[in-house]
């Protein structure tokens, strides 16, 4: 699926819940709303240390997700393979946050581990529905 961006509220919220998280990682999926990303789905039994972060993908809802979002402690945002692997079984969008946890700090990437343009978007989101 091809996304147009990423809400600021949304990456707001990701850059937010990683330096609150600081030092242990921070993840979650990414999930789409009119082809932007304006959601982020935290699994229940997902751990964190300051090494790293681990989702329980069969922890899942029947729903999809369009990739994968976590935080690193320290400054540097390059994949590891660690990353790597997950980035293979989430979806096509993967962003890695760092220090100082702000707008100038994190990356997307490809399912490959590339760097890709993510636009933040100025969008007006849907307010969730609790059933």
């Amino acid at each position: 699926m091809k996304v147009n961006g990423i809400a600021r509220e949304t990456l707001e919220f990701i850059l937010g819940v990683s330096k609150a998280s600081a030092p242990n990682e921070f993840a979650g999926l990414l999930q789409v709303e009119k082809d932007v990303i304006a959601e982020v789905l935290i699994l229940p039994g997902t751990e964190t240390s300051d090494q790293n972060a681990v989702i329980k993908l069969f922890m899942m809802p029947n729903v999809s997700s369009v990739g994968s979002v976590h935080s690193h402690p320290g400054p540097n945002i390059t994949p590891s393979k660690a990353d790597l692997r997950l980035f293979g079984k989430t979806g096509s969008y993967h962003i890695i946050v760092g220090e100082p946890y702000d707008e100038n700090s994190w990356q997307c990437y490809n399912g490959d581990g590339e760097p890709i343009d993510l636009p933040v978007l100025d969008v007006e989101l849907d307010e969730p529905e609790f059933i």
